[in-house]
């Protein structure tokens, strides 16, 4: 990933890039893993930071 985005990108940039990435990636692995519990507020609000962070909307969500 260096290689392919060093020749078009340089420096910093690209290192945000590649940490947004790992970000969702995790959020997304978390929120596959992990299931909703509708009576536990708590577990709920930090389900939907992790659904949001992890990008899952709309048709993503999980039902």
């Amino acid at each position: 990933m260096d290689y392919f985005l060093g020749g078009l990108l340089s420096g910093a940039f690209v290192e945000w890039i590649e940490a947004l990435l790992a970000i969702v990636g995790a959020a997304s692995a978390v929120a596959a893993a992990t299931p909703t519990k509708k009576d536990d507020t708590i577990v709920g609000t930090v389900s939907q930071v992790v659904d949001l962070l992890a990008l899952n909307v709309g048709h993503a969500k999980r039902k």
